[in-house]
C-alpha cells in the first residue's frame, strides 16, 4: 500500500513536467523579465531587478500556497474530472500565448472552463483530443462544488501573492502628460505557477493511461496528479504609490476568494449556487481590475518632479540608497547639507563628501528624517537612485 502511494506521488510529480503549461509559462516569464529590463534601461539607463527575477519567482513565490491548497485538496477529497483539467490547460495556454494576463486570474480561468464543459454537456457534444474524450459535465456531478471551493482557495492565494509581491515587481515607466509634464507610472505584470496535487476520481486516468497506478481509500478509487495551476495579473498605478496600491488590490482579491469559498460550501447543498458563485466571482474580478485601473487617471502622478526637492522613482537592490532605507515616493531635500532640486544638483552635492552621504528626506507622511551611509569605492556612483524629473 505504501509503495503504491509513493509510486502514485512520484508519477503525479512526473506528470507535471509533461504539461505544456509549465514550459510556456517559463518562456513567458523570461519574456516578461526581458521586456521589463529593456524598458527600465530605456527610461533610466539601468535595470532595477535582475532579468531572471520573473522566471525564478514563477514557481518559488507560490510554493507555500500550493502546498497548503494541496493538503486541503487531499484532506477533504476535492476531486476534479480530467475533462476540467484538460479545458483549463487549453484556456491557460491561450491566455499565456496572447499575453493577456487578466484572463489568468483563477476565478476567470476556472469559470470559463466550467462554462465550456457545461455548454458541451448541454448541447450533447462530444470531442476527442490526444486520446481524451470531452463529454462535458452537469451540476449534479458535484464537480461545480469542488471546483468552486478550489477556485476560492486559488483566488485567496492570488490575493496574497499580489499583496506581497505586487509592489516589489512594480517597474517605473516615464510618461508625458497632456500638459507636457513628465510623471512616473508603475507597471506590475507577473505570472505564478502553483503546482497543486489534485484528486482524479474513479478510473478517469486508468481509462486513458492503463499503466497509471491507482490506490483506494475506503471504497473510493482515485489517482493523483500534480497540476501546474498558472495565475497572473497586470495592473498599472499612477496616482498611488505601489507600496500602498498593490496591497489594497491584493486585499480586494483576497476578500473575493473568501466569498467564493463560502459559495462553494453552500453549493454542497445547492449545486446551482456553485455555478452562480463562479460566474459572479469572475465578473467581480473583472470589476476589481477595472475599478483599480480607472482610478489611476493620467496626468495625476504620485511620483513626479517636485519643487521641494528630488523625488525618488526607484531604488536599486543592495545599493547605498536601499541600505539608507530610501523608498519610492520620498523626497530628498538636502545632500551633505546642500539643498537639491534636480538630479544634477543631487550628484554634485554627493561630491561634497565623496566618502560619506548624509541625506535629509521628506517621507510619505511629510515628516523630515535624516539618514546617512558610508560610500565605498565599489558602490554605484549614483548611490542606486532613480530620480523623477
Amino acid at each position: 500500500m505504501i509503495t503504491d502511494i509513493l509510486i502514485e506521488i512520484a508519477l503525479a510529480i512526473g506528470r507535471m513536467f509533461l504539461n505544456p503549461i509549465l514550459y510556456v509559462s517559463i518562456i513567458v516569464a523570461v519574456i516578461l523579465g526581458y521586456r521589463r529590463v529593456k524598458r527600465e534601461r530605456k527610461f533610466f539607463h539601468v535595470r532595477i531587478l535582475w532579468g531572471w527575477t520573473e522566471a525564478i519567482g514563477l514557481l518559488k513565490e507560490g510554493l507555500l500556497y500550493a502546498f497548503i491548497i494541496s493538503l486541503l485538496s487531499l484532506a477533504f477529497g476535492l476531486t476534479v474530472p480530467l475533462d476540467l483539467l484538460f479545458v483549463l490547460t487549453i484556456i491557460s495556454l491561450i491566455a499565456l500565448i496572447v499575453y493577456f494576463f487578466h484572463i489568468l486570474s483563477p476565478v476567470i480561468l476556472l469559470t470559463l472552463s466550467i462554462l465550456v464543459l457545461w455548454v458541451v454537456e448541454y448541447q450533447g457534444w462530444n470531442f476527442q483530443f490526444v486520446g481524451i474524450t470531452i463529454d462535458g459535465l452537469t451540476l449534479s456531478q458535484g464537480t461545480v462544488v469542488t471546483a468552486t471551493i478550489l477556485t476560492g482557495l486559488f483566488v485567496v492565494a492570488e490575493g496574497l501573492l499580489i499583496r506581497k509581491n505586487g509592489a516589489l515587481i512594480a517597474s517605473p515607466i516615464v510618461e508625458n502628460s497632456k500638459r507636457g509634464l513628465r510623471g512616473v507610472a508603475f507597471a506590475s505584470k507577473k505570472a505564478w505557477i502553483l503546482p497543486v496535487f489534485l484528486v482524479i476520481p474513479g478510473d478517469a486516468i486508468d481509462a486513458y493511461f492503463p499503466w497509471w497506478p491507482q490506490f483506494s481509500l475506503g471504497s473510493t478509487q482515485f489517482s493523483l496528479i500534480l497540476f501546474p495551476v498558472v495565475m497572473g495579473f497586470q495592473q498599472l498605478t499612477r496616482n498611488k504609490l505601489p507600496i500602498y496600491f498593490y496591497p489594497r488590490l491584493g486585499r480586494a482579491v483576497l476578500i473575493l476568494g473568501e466569498i467564493v469559498i463560502i459559495g462553494g460550501l453552500v453549493a454542497y447543498f445547492i449545486p446551482l449556487v456553485g455555478l452562480i458563485t463562479l460566474i459572479v466571482g469572475a465578473i467581480s474580478r473583472i470589476v476589481i481590475s477595472i475599478y483599480y485601473s480607472t482610478g489611476q487617471q493620467k496626468d495625476v502622478y504620485a511620483v513626479s518632479a517636485k519643487s521641494s526637492g528630488v523625488m525618488i522613482a526607484g531604488v536599486l537592490p543592495n545599493s547605498p540608497a536601499e541600505k539608507m532605507g530610501l523608498v519610492v515616493g520620498e523626497i530628498i531635500r538636502k545632500v551633505n547639507g546642500v539643498e537639491v532640486h534636480t538630479e544634477r544638483q543631487l550628484y554634485e552635492a554627493l561630491q561634497v563628501n565623496a566618502a560619506h552621504c548624509r541625506l535629509e528626506v521628506l517621507n510619505h507622511d511629510h515628516e523630515v528624517r535624516l539618514t546617512q551611509h558610508v560610500v565605498h569605492n565599489n558602490d554605484h556612483h549614483q548611490i542606486g537612485l532613480l530620480i523623477a524629473e
